[in-house]
């Protein structure tokens, strides 16, 4: 009973501070989260039917949530550095588990010690789909001088396995960095409650396989089962 008591109390803590921030009406959010997991508020928003403003705010207090998971992670160094694939997943799941209505495709842009030099959004989609385009990908590489990247997307429908199109995407990236001798470390997949890696698993390239390509690469036509568990995802 107590437990059930304090956990009702940090609901309604959670409802108010949502309120202040985003200006969704209280009533509103307190009628929708009797039957619904309190998380989907900010997960997927349009669920709240927010008007212009308020999906920004939403937006803008996702953010601040993935910076701020983020610097707890990090507080005490000066520099990010990337040893293993498990400090870059826990890394870019910081940053893109919070994001459940669209898809986010990240670079890490890293020097030859694998420290960060920036990480990058490069492009941002629907629930199922982003357009990744490798010319900008290359142009920020070559701009920040780097000797390392990572690659990261989510996938909003929960799945960690590596689609035919993000093997594609990685192989097109390697096709193009190879010959200038800026590796490709891995590629991250965050999605549900976790992460994957494709450098774990073994599956990065190591070579060219075609002569570099810059056109644009879909990514991420969702399968049917995902769709239909997409909304019942939690965290």
């Amino acid at each position: 009973k107590h437990n059930m008591k304090q956990e009702m109390q940090h609901t309604e803590n959670f409802l108010k501070g949502l309120t202040t921030l985003t200006g969704l009406p209280y009533k509103k959010l307190q009628q929708y989260v009797k039957q619904n997991n309190p998380f989907n508020i900010l997960e997927h928003p349009r669920i709240m039917e927010p008007n212009e403003k308020q999906l920004e705010k939403i937006g803008l207090l996702n953010e601040f949530i993935a910076s701020y998971n983020l610097l707890k992670i990090y507080e005490s160094n000066e520099k990010i550095t990337f040893n293993s694939s498990t400090a870059a997943g826990q890394y870019f799941y910081a940053l893109l588990s919070g994001m459940k209505d669209k898809e986010r495709f990240m670079v890490a842009f890293l020097d030859n010690g694998n420290n960060v030099i920036e990480t990058k959004t490069m492009s941002e989609g629907s629930v199922g789909q982003t357009a990744v385009y490798p010319r900008e990908i290359l142009k920020y590489a070559l701009a920040c001088d780097c000797k390392a990247v990572i690659l990261a997307h989510n996938h909003p429908g929960g799945s960690q396995n590596f689609s035919p199109e993000d093997q594609a995407l990685t192989q097109r990236i390697v096709d193009i960095f190879h010959p200038l001798e800026i590796k490709v470390l891995d590629h991250i997949i965050v999605g549900g409650a976790s992460y994957s890696s494709m450098a774990e698993r073994g599956s990065i390239p190591g070579h060219c396989k075609d002569k570099a390509n810059y056109e644009p690469v879909a990514l991420g036509a969702i399968p049917i089962a995902e769709k239909r568990n997409r909304f019942q995802n939690t965290r």
